[in-house]
């Protein structure tokens, strides 16, 4: 005969283990996937006929620069892509150039910062961004982020000084900046607005596309950003002058028929520039990637939400800060901890699940670079450091410190657009599976 209380006990026993939660891989339990997920560079994933195509017209015609070439017809991919461009920003300008770095010097050019200026950038975001400052002449002043990794709209305000002459936002991993704060601040002060959006070409801030809310805008189109020839950069404006100062600086000082055309008319003369020119083999790559640029965001986007749906009922869930949902492209879904170790342990838990996540990533702790930190520049008279507030600015890890908590506590999985459904299931069972184990820690 059962023994009615051992009976009870047993399945009370069997009940419990049914809803326990999986073992994590990392303690011996089994893995969610048997190989590791990546996520790879989006542009070339979509590269196709379209680009093919455009490169052998460019080889046909024998007119590999955008300006002029053998036969009687002018060479029309850059111009092309820059049209679109302008028109899918939102931007009455737009300026093709060799790199993202060459268009936030050529948005310096345009803005006449120069030395005495100072320009206001997040303490983390890419060497491009200081670098543009400090061979413009000017002194940068780092703020700190907050936790949508960009800058903290509350910590710009009590940086700025008589010589503010511009405020760099740069809009980092597919997240757009809280833009109306950062605009209110900079109108307040008379200040211009720089938007770097680099990493977040295609991201909306409440229905306005980045690169299209700022004095003057830049964007990447080098091999890790959201379409792409490899390399390749732009600049957008709604500002005839700025647009003729940066055409100007990108191309030895001059102005082209073209670009002058497009500005209605040259209201500048000719000054000492760079050489940013894109070529027509970029050109025409670019062109057929920004008409595939929809398609890959709402790839991206999908593939996000679906994880954002799948987490969302997570008890203790503490996701990044979107300042518009909506509008990220959704290229990483991050959250936070409590601590760097118990961030180390997730990182260490998804790892052993074959669902790898990482600490914020693509951009630098600037302030706490050696050659940032010790001022070090091409001569020793470089005008950004040798004014008596040159010298007096400090930087280094006590200019950043919640910059430097903040991503020390966060990780996220990045996001493919060409994940499968599967794939993206496999990163929500991932999280489900790690994360309260992580926090109840």
């Amino acid at each position: 005969m059962i023994d009615r209380r051992k009976f009870l006990a047993a399945s009370s026993a069997g009940v419990s283990a049914a809803h326990a939660a999986p073992k994590l891989a990392l303690a011996g339990g089994t893995p969610v996937r048997a190989k590791a997920l990546k996520a790879g560079f989006w542009g070339p994933q979509y590269y196709g006929e379209e680009e093919q195509q455009q490169l052998k017209d460019v080889l046909t015609t024998r007119r590999p620069f955008r300006w002029y070439g053998p036969g009687a017809d002018p060479p029309l991919k850059v111009a092309t892509f820059e049209k679109e461009f302008a028109a899918r920003i939102g931007t009455r300008y737009a300026l093709a150039v060799t790199s993202g770095t060459a268009a936030l010097q050529c948005a310096m050019a345009a803005l006449q910062i120069g030395p005495g200026d100072e320009v206001i950038l997040p303490a983390w975001t890419w060497h491009s961004c200081y670098n543009a400052v400090v061979l413009a002449g000017a002194l940068p002043v780092f703020a700190e982020i907050d936790e949508s990794f960009n800058i903290d709209p509350s910590d710009i305000e009590g940086k700025i000084t008589p010589q503010t002459k511009a405020i760099l936002v740069a809009h980092l991993q597919g997240n757009p900046a809280d833009m109306d704060r950062i605009l209110a601040i900079a109108r307040k002060a008379s200040v211009r607005v720089i938007e770097d959006c680099a990493q977040s070409c295609g991201a909306t801030f409440k229905g306005r596309v980045v690169g299209s809310m700022g004095d003057i805008n830049i964007h990447s189109l080098q091999i890790n950003k959201t379409i792409t020839a490899g390399e390749g950069g732009a600049v957008t404006t709604n500002d005839p002058i700025l647009f003729e100062r940066a055409a100007r600086f990108h191309d030895l000082g001059g102005l082209r028929p073209l670009h002058e055309k497009v500005a209605g008319g040259h209201q500048l003369d000719f000054f000492p520039g760079a050489n940013f020119r894109m070529s027509e083999f970029t050109g025409g790559v670019l062109l057929a990637q920004l008409r595939k640029l929809d398609t890959i965001v709402n790839d991206v986007r999908t593939n996000a939400r679906r994880v954002y749906q799948g987490i969302r009922d997570l008890p203790g869930l503490h996701p990044r800060l979107l300042p518009d949902a909506a509008g990220e492209l959704g290229s990483g879904i991050f959250l936070g901890f409590k601590s760097k170790e118990l961030r180390d342990r997730y990182l260490a838990a998804m790892k052993a699940e074959n669902v790898p996540a990482g600490p914020p990533n693509g951009s630098v702790v600037l302030p706490t670079q050696a050659h940032i930190e010790n001022k070090r520049t091409l001569h020793p008279a470089w005008p950004s450091f040798t004014s008596g507030r040159g010298r007096a600015i400090q930087y280094g890890a006590a200019c950043c410190p919640r910059t430097i908590d903040i991503l020390n506590r966060f990780a996220g999985v990045s996001v493919d657009p060409k994940f499968t459904p599967r794939e993206t299931d496999d990163i929500v069972a991932a999280i489900r599976k790690v994360y309260p184990e992580i926090i109840k820690a």
